[in-house]
């Protein structure tokens, strides 16, 4: 029996610029945070929640646009 080394590729995301934050429903915010679950944005992206945003984090323009649109 032998043994072999697989290596794995050095991977490393895109710059995509800085990072935005985007509208989810506040209740899934506490769920996706705890059990790791994906959230859908505004826009439409999909992803688990792992940050809060601070006070003057950029937001997605997308995001902002429909919130706007669905205030009114």
């Amino acid at each position: 029996m032998s043994t072999q080394i697989l290596e794995r590729p050095e991977t490393k995301d895109a710059d995509t610029g800085p990072e935005m934050f985007h509208y989810v429903r506040k209740e899934k915010i506490a769920e996706s945070a705890v059990m790791g679950t994906f959230v859908i944005a505004l826009c439409g992206e999909t992803f688990p929640v792992t940050k809060s945003p601070k006070p003057g984090s950029p937001v997605c323009p997308q995001c902002k646009e429909i919130y706007e649109a669905m205030k009114n």
